[in-house]
């Protein structure tokens, strides 16, 4: 039987941590109970909601009142753009950056085709958005600026803190999606100055279908969804207990082990890096550079030269990871976050984005340099 490909896509997704299931287990069976219910198998539920929202809380330097659980990021990016549209309709301008994710892009796109005006900055070199940029175009009439913390294709951080001065200066709600970021660096809301942030489960080893949305004290938003008053009002539905108790488990993980796993990180993509451009020349880094202090310590992106990421990937069966390029009809086209960054569409291509996680070590990563570099000479021009 053919061994599994070593897993280097963990933007993608991460798998659930053996701590993190354990912990969510007992709440699909025998503590099965609706939180909302006053009898003793409800007040179990509702204590472990509790005592998840309060590890989220803690990784993210919040309160567990701030806290609004949800389906993912994509759910809790909607709710904090759509419910502060909602809840401040005399405010129609939006500043954001042009390397989000689609679940910021769509809903800031459906609010612009209803009239909201939306400055979609761009980004350097190094895929960071400027804060001088966005001074330039916020004024006393924007909703919100909202650009990720972290991006899933460069490992860039982005001026977060700065960006939320410049909002709450304009009266402007300031909102980062967060959900690259937690439990590779540091994250406080407080430091950040935000009043959202967004987290999603399965990039954090908690399962698919759970996040949150947090929401600064005295921050107003609408919800989008109507029901009973779950959440705060704003998320109204059942619980998902067991999701939330994972998602809990994998915050507090996280926030225990930030800082080694942090090192740990940055060790396993730099020895990646290295062993990877000793046999690929013309090898470039995409995004900033490794020793760069804002970026992701586990994100690598590559662009091979000559070829496509794609023809790589396929010849390197051994490898799971991404290229972030669109196929179309037997067409490969760039992925649009390189080229934001000034990268040309024909050396985009050649990108490759790995991406580690708590389940990689250094004999993975050296198997896959050599497997990714083979794949490489493979399919290189002669």
């Amino acid at each position: 039987m053919a061994s599994a490909p070593i897993y280097l896509d963990h933007n993608a997704t991460t798998p659930v941590l053996p701590e993190v299931l354990e912990a969510m287990l007992p709440y699909f069976s025998e503590r099965f109970g609706n939180p909302s219910s006053q009898h003793p198998y409800g007040r179990e539920a509702r204590e472990a909601v509790d005592r998840a929202r309060g590890e989220v809380a803690a990784a993210i330097d919040a309160t567990p009142e701030e806290i609004v659980f949800t389906s993912g990021g994509t759910e809790s990016n909607n709710l904090a753009i759509f419910g502060a549209s909602r809840a401040r309709p005399y405010r129609h301008h939006v500043v954001t950056s042009a390397v989000e994710h689609p679940a910021i892009r769509e809903p800031l796109g459906w609010l612009e085709r209803q009239g909201t005006t939306v400055d979609w900055l761009h980004v350097d070199a190094s895929g960071r958005v400027s804060a001088r940029d966005a001074e330039r175009v916020v004024t006393d009439r924007t909703l919100m600026v909202t650009v990720m913390h972290a991006n899933n294709e460069t490992g860039s951080v982005q001026p977060i803190a700065q960006l939320s001065e410049l909002a709450r200066a304009s009266g402007a709600l300031a909102h980062s999606d967060a959900a690259q970021s937690l439990g590779k660096i540091p994250l406080s809301v407080r430091a950040l100055g935000v009043d959202l942030l967004t987290i999603a489960g399965h990039k954090v080893y908690a399962p698919k279908g759970v996040g949150a949305l947090y929401v600064r004290q005295g921050c107003l938003l609408s919800p989008f969804a109507l029901g009973a008053s779950h959440e705060r009002g704003l998320r109204p539905g059942t619980e998902a207990v067991p999701a939330i108790v994972a998602l809990g488990r994998a915050c507090a993980i996280a926030a225990r082990e930030v800082e080694a796993e942090r090192r740990r990180l940055l060790g396993l993509a730099s020895r990646l890096f290295e062993r990877l451009r000793a046999r690929v020349a013309g090898l470039a880094l995409n995004g900033p550079a490794l020793e760069d202090p804002e970026r992701l310590p586990n994100t690598l992106s590559v662009r091979f030269p000559g070829v496509t990421g794609v023809a790589v990937l396929e010849r390197a069966p051994s490898v799971a990871a991404s290229t972030g390029s669109a196929c179309h009809q037997g067409e490969v086209h760039a992925p649009k976050g390189i080229v934001a960054c000034g990268v040309p569409e024909d050396q985009a291509v050649g990108t490759v984005r790995l991406s580690l996680g708590r389940l990689n070590d250094e004999r993975q990563i050296d198997d896959a340099a050599d497997a990714l570099a083979a794949a490489f000479e493979e399919v290189a021009p002669r």
